[in-house]
């Protein structure tokens, strides 16, 4: 039997609605880890049932799209391989969506999809807004109770591995419960953050943790959520753990990891996971380009963090960290490896790491050695124009 029979026969056997899964969860890996090999056939056939556009990813519904977008600066690509805080996993959402019109309200939801597609076909957004906001008021409640009883939790956590196979899709149900819960208090400190944040110096970190410490009071169960947002702001995403290095009585690691917002060290590791994922899927597609630019952000966030605490490598967070590097070290070199050893090549190039230049070194041993080499705080001040007693 042919393959493209094989194929045909396979998929026949399976309901509308698992072959609609099916071909979500093969878009969900492939945008997470590239070109999946030998699934091009079985992709191309259930496109044509489910992508009647020629769509080759999954467009997501309206109904579902008004309900899920209070979430929309929260949202992350890549594969859920850790917590990622104050993050949910946008491959997460068509499961969870699933979930909630087929098992947990499909009456209300039915409903809920009917408002809204009438409201849009009127042009009437500001009232299907609306709509979406009530029903999320009713999924949040009906969470509090599905979800507050170990038993229900569990059989929440079975159904939705029916729809994916996703290891975050609980946790993101989760995530998203808090947030749809605060969505107007995250509302209003996301308006209340600047526009951008070019330069995250003293002041700036100032303004910003006063905010924060402000929303904390009521709101402190979704600060990861308020950090995330934040995060988006800044020009170097490394730059969001200046919360917890400013706010420590010195830079060694355990006081740093003391500080109210210690978590933004261990977000910064969730977004250098993130870039591993990234790396992996730009060197499996050959975009070189892609991922030099990558790699250079990566050694940058690496060098800023070993700058910035000491005794970073006997925390958890240099344990981390070194085993990611390690795995990044070892997708450079599998990918150098394919060419010969007298063809350079732009990955193994010591120019991605700008810290290894003469005045990169400079910087690196003024910042560790000002507090027990004398002069080493003048001769901080003199490379970056910082008071002697500033802490990164």
């Amino acid at each position: 039997m042919a393959l493209a029979d094989r194929i045909q026969e396979f998929l026949q056997r399976l309901t509308p609605l698992t072959r609609n899964c099916l071909l979500t969860e093969l878009e969900r890996i492939e945008t997470s880890e590239g070109e999946l090999p030998g699934c091009a056939e079985l992709l191309a056939k259930l496109r044509a049932e489910f992508r009647k556009d020629g769509s080759t990813q999954n467009r997501v519904n309206m109904p579902s799209r008004y309900f899920f977008a209070p979430l929309d600066p929260l949202l992350v690509d890549g594969a859920p391989e850790h917590a990622n805080s104050g993050l949910i996993q946008r491959g997460s959402l068509a499961a969870i969506w699933e979930w909630i019109s087929r098992d947990l309200l499909p009456t209300m939801a039915r409903d809920y999809i009917k408002q809204i597609d009438q409201l849009l076909l009127s042009n009437k957004q500001k009232e299907a807004r609306q709509v979406a906001a009530t029903f999320q008021i009713k999924v949040v409640k009906y969470l509090e109770n599905t979800l507050g009883s170990a038993d229900g939790a569990e059989q929440t956590r079975k159904k939705l591995a029916t729809y994916t196979a996703s290891r975050s899709a609980f946790a993101d149900l989760t995530k998203m419960q808090s947030v749809l819960r605060e969505c107007d208090a995250l509302a209003k400190f996301n308006q209340a953050l600047p526009a951008a944040i070019k330069k995250f110096d003293d002041a700036q970190v100032a303004k910003i943790t006063a905010l924060l410490d402000a929303f904390g009071k009521k709101h402190a169960d979704v600060i990861p959520f308020a950090l995330a947002l934040v995060a988006t702001r800044l020009k170097t995403p490394w730059q969001l753990a200046r919360l917890a290095t400013k706010a420590a009585s010195s830079k060694n690691a355990a006081d740093v990891a003391a500080t109210p917002y210690a978590i933004t060290v261990s977000m910064v590791l969730d977004r250098l996971e993130d870039r591993r994922a990234t790396l992996r899927v730009a060197l499996r597609n050959n975009r070189v380009m892609v991922a030099k630019e990558i790699l250079t952000q990566i050694y940058d966030t690496e060098y800023a963090l070993q700058v910035r605490i000491d005794q970073l490598e006997q925390s958890d967070w240099g344990i981390r960290l070194e085993a990611l590097m390690t795995s990044i070290a070892a997708l450079v070199e599998a990918e150098v490896a394919r060419f010969p050893d007298n063809v350079g090549h732009v990955l193994g190039s010591r120019r991605l790491r700008s810290h290894d230049s003469l005045a990169g070194r400079l910087t690196y041993l003024a910042y560790k050695g000002r507090d027990a080499v004398a002069g080493g705080g003048s001769l901080l001040k003199k490379l970056t124009g910082q008071p002697e007693k500033s802490r990164a």
